[in-house]
């Protein structure tokens, strides 16, 4: 089994005018490179990057870049609708010291696999530095299947992982045996935190997952675990995340969630997100709270 990595998609944090909160950002970085995750992901779908300017995401990237100082890993999503704004963003992150982007395909149409793989060498063949697929077919209407990594892999050696949002794990495993005996250091990432021990079982790297956006140290402990290969302790935090997945159920979306359960715990920041997203009720607080403090005392 690989050496299991856990990475969290940072919640993006933003004043009540939608303006970045670049020192309550900052505040996340740190308590989240304190909590002993791997790697940070800025500008994911917890990020809110689709509702940000060009403007505020190299604004976002900057403040990463500095804060993060290369004391863990610091992707950056650099999704755009745009090849060319997608490639703009992209070397801009790399330039200014990201250790990768991760790239998801263009939402809103269904693409076919043709179409997939012609943006991705599109984007490929331009970027300067290391490439993640994202894979995430609730959002975008399709799949970036097992055979067009494969195709992509043998063209684009800058493609180096694939975060794959997908509930089940039957695509994962699909992927990695489709691409492990020819590409063995691929990184293949769960999408979905509760997959995560499911994933290295089956020859995954690990898991970029929203909830360690509250509980850091939960995951970096759970990692931990499973690299000391004490399955027992893995099973009971597996018990926990799995109680804690109640929190995506709370609201639509579950960003505001997040943010409101950071603040919960702790973290100087407030939970104003991208219109149209709500602030958290206070019943769903309170629902929240009752979901918090259950796994606190398991």
């Amino acid at each position: 089994m690989k050496k299991a990595m856990f990475l969290t998609p940072v919640v993006t944090a933003f004043d009540a005018e939608g303006n970045l909160d670049i020192q309550a950002n900052k505040n996340i970085y740190e308590y989240l490179m304190k909590g002993g995750v791997d790697g940070l992901v800025v500008m994911g779908s917890s990020g809110e990057f689709f509702a940000m300017t060009t403007q505020q995401k190299k604004d976002l990237i900057d403040a990463a870049v500095e804060t993060v100082d290369h004391k863990v890993k610091l992707m950056i999503g650099t999704s755009c609708m745009r090849v060319e704004d997608t490639v703009e963003i992209s070397n801009y992150a790399l330039d200014k010291g990201a250790d990768a982007v991760m790239i998801i395909s263009p939402y809103y149409f269904k693409l076919s696999d043709a179409s997939v793989e012609y943006y991705y060498d599109q984007v490929a063949e331009r970027i300067h530095g290391d490439i993640y697929l994202y894979n995430f077919p609730d959002r975008t209407g399709h799949d970036i299947s097992p055979q067009v990594t494969l195709n992509l892999l043998r063209k684009h050696k800058n493609i180096v992982g694939y975060k794959d949002t997908v509930a089940g794990m039957s695509h994962t495993r699909d992927l990695l045996q489709m691409i492990r005996y020819e590409f063995p250091d691929f990184i293949v990432l769960s999408g979905f935190d509760n997959n995560f021990v499911y994933n290295l079982l089956s020859g995954g790297t690990g898991c970029i997952g929203g909830l360690s956006n509250i509980y850091p140290e939960l995951f970096a402990e759970w990692r931990d675990a499973v690299n000391q290969k004490d399955m027992e302790k893995a099973a009971v935090i597996q018990k926990k995340v799995d109680k804690l997945f109640e929190l995506y159920s709370v609201g639509t979306p579950f960003i505001p969630i997040v943010k409101k359960a950071m603040m919960l715990r702790g973290v100087e920041m407030e939970d104003h997100c991208t219109k149209p997203f709500l602030q958290a009720t206070e019943a769903q607080t309170e629902q929240m709270k009752a979901i918090m403090n259950f796994v606190e005392n398991m």
